[in-house]
């Protein structure tokens, strides 16, 4: 079970500041979240992405400079397999950023991908027509009919102006449930609300929703 953020403000902010609060996040959360991780942020109106194999805690958080829209996912890697960097998400198809939390038993989709979160990012792509709430909307629907059992599908997917978001989960509301944050200059989404921090809301279960 991995760690999602989603960052979007008015004005630029400081990279570092929410990463650090969310590398906190996982490095302290009930489960391992140490298996790589990786973030995505607008630079000059284009996507960077960056990906580490390191757990967050260790990685130099000071290095990306300001943006106005930030994505992130530390990674807990299922059965501690496939601990390599082409896993870590973000995900990204050269227009969107992709990062998924979650289980889905006996998933019967075909698809290529290295992991599931990356067959359920390209099979979204793959039936979006030119409207990608359709797509999302209709991918999980599937999703959950040709699923033996979805213990929790969380996703955020990000093009450079908004985030499409799921929150899906049928156990452990305390730790899949998502909370948000929003004030007149921003927007964070996060699956825990940062440190000592108030203002902070939960996200419904069973809510696909534009940002």
């Amino acid at each position: 079970m991995c760690r999602l953020l989603f960052v979007k403000s008015t004005h630029a902010f400081d990279i570092e500041t929410h990463l650090s609060r969310f590398a906190h996040i996982a490095r302290y959360s009930r489960e391992y979240q140490g298996h790589g991780w990786g973030c995505g942020f607008l630079l000059n109106g284009s996507w960077v992405r960056y990906r580490n194999i390191s757990p967050i805690w260790e990685d130099d958080l000071h290095q990306f400079g300001k943006t106005r829209l930030l994505i992130a996912h530390a990674r807990s890697a299922f059965r501690d397999q496939g601990i390599v960097v082409e896993n870590n998400m973000p995900f990204f198809d050269g227009r969107y950023m992709f990062v998924f939390n979650g289980e889905l038993q006996g998933v019967r989709i075909r698809e290529t991908g290295r992991t599931g979160a990356e067959k359920l990012f390209r099979w979204i792509r793959r039936v979006d027509r030119g409207h990608l709430q359709q797509a999302v909307e209709t991918a999980v629907t599937r999703i959950r009919h040709r699923t033996r059992y979805v213990r929790a599908m969380n996703f955020i997917m990000a093009d450079t102006r908004r985030a499409h978001v799921v929150s899906y989960f049928n156990e452990n509301p305390d730790y899949f449930t998502l909370r948000i944050k929003q004030t007149p200059e921003a927007l964070i989404i996060c699956s825990e609300a940062y440190p000592g921090e108030t203002g902070w809301q939960n996200l419904p279960n069973q809510t696909i929703e534009v940002f």
